[in-house]
């Protein structure tokens, strides 16, 4: 037993220290910029290494506390390298005049100050709440529907329910231009067969916002429709079988039975749509790029009509190559979206202890 141990501490030491050296030696040839094909296998090989001979030192303390972040490790740090770090030089950026690249000097609140002397940021912001709780509404509301038709007794629930999650697998620029397509040529036709007048809904702002929210819920309520279907399928059969022995209704059963008990559900449906749409971005760009005419907005005449808060963003750092002001703008939406989803909830949790 004893030489068993002393075996694999062995083992595992040579595994550690081998890894190690695999690893220095891989770093010092990208280092030394040497064209030794090599490189990459001995990285490879040596963090193996590294791992094996971790995972079978027989007498490590808090082994399978280090163990389990081993394996974490991988995600916590994509996460810190394409999250945290990249929101923190952010807020940085923001009090700079960085251009993308470099800064030269710190302007304090001057970003913060600019862009609320900016009619076309607010009124994407307004445009942006707007947009959000018109669909919070509509998605759920259309999704819940979808979930009750999908959990009946009809046949064929498998096609509707697959029918109805496709649009969500649909790219968000390639769905953008596809609506437009329809929009800009299979409606119009409808209009002039009808109507005799050739109407897109995409010419006037008002009719855009609102084809910028059909397409949006075409495309979302679908995945929506899952969860809520999940949420359905946990109700117990026996308390509805109880309810319907003792004479009720399917709207009271409905009522005070089903949407009592998937008040968690509700919760997490609420929350995924108040965070998607307030990110709301590729349809936005593809189906309108944000025009659309405002004729007096603040004093100003606006031509962003249909551009929302994300756009807004993209096309103040990208577009219009200001970057610092951009960051700005981000740090902002940042704040806004996570006062708002734990405010959302915060109050949902209440409503489903009132459940």
């Amino acid at each position: 037993m004893v030489d068993n141990a002393v075996g694999k501490r062995l083992l595992s030491l040579l595994c550690i220290f081998g890894g190690v050296a695999l690893v220095v030696a891989a770093l010092i040839l990208d280092v030394s910029r040497s064209n030794a094909p090599y490189r990459g296998a001995f990285l490879v090989i040596g963090i193996v290494g590294i791992l094996v001979g971790l995972f079978i030192f027989p007498t490590l303390k808090y082994h399978r506390a280090l163990m389990n972040f081993v394996f974490l490790f991988p995600l916590l740090f994509a996460f810190l390298v394409t999250v945290i770090i990249p929101l923190i030089l952010g807020i940085r950026y923001s009090f700079t005049n960085w251009d993308g690249i470099r800064f030269t000097k710190e302007v304090g609140l001057e970003n913060y100050t600019k862009m609320f002397q900016q009619p076309s940021f607010i009124w994407s912001i307004l445009l942006t709440f707007l947009f959000v709780v018109v669909n919070m509404i509509m998605v759920n509301l259309v999704a819940f529907l979808l979930a009750l038709l999908c959990t009946s007794k009809l046949k064929g629930l498998g096609f509707f329910r697959a029918s109805y999650f496709l649009p969500n697998l649909i790219g968000g620029i390639v769905l953008g231009y596809i609506w437009q397509f329809i929009f800009a040529n299979v409606v119009t036709n409808i209009t002039t067969a009808l109507f005799d007048n050739r109407y897109s809904m995409l010419s006037e702002t008002g009719t855009a916002f609102i084809a910028i929210i059909v397409v949006y819920i075409w495309q979302y309520a679908g995945y929506i429709m899952l969860i809520y279907i999940t949420g359905l399928n946990t109700v117990p059969g026996e308390i509805l079988e109880a309810s319907s022995i003792d004479g009720a209704n399917p709207m009271q059963t409905l009522f005070q039975i089903k949407i009592p008990m998937i008040a968690p559900t509700i919760t997490i449906c609420t929350f995924l749509t108040l965070t998607s749409a307030f990110k709301q971005f590729d349809v936005n760009l593809a189906l309108t790029n944000g025009t659309g005419s405002v004729a007096d907005f603040m004093g100003s005449y606006l031509t962003n009509g249909t551009e929302m808060l994300a756009l807004n963003i993209y096309n103040t750092a990208v577009i219009k190559d200001n970057y610092a002001l951009g960051e700005a703008k981000a740090v902002l939406f940042f704040i806004i979206l996570a006062c708002v989803s734990i405010l959302q909830v915060y109050i949902s949790n209440k409503k489903e202890v009132e459940l």
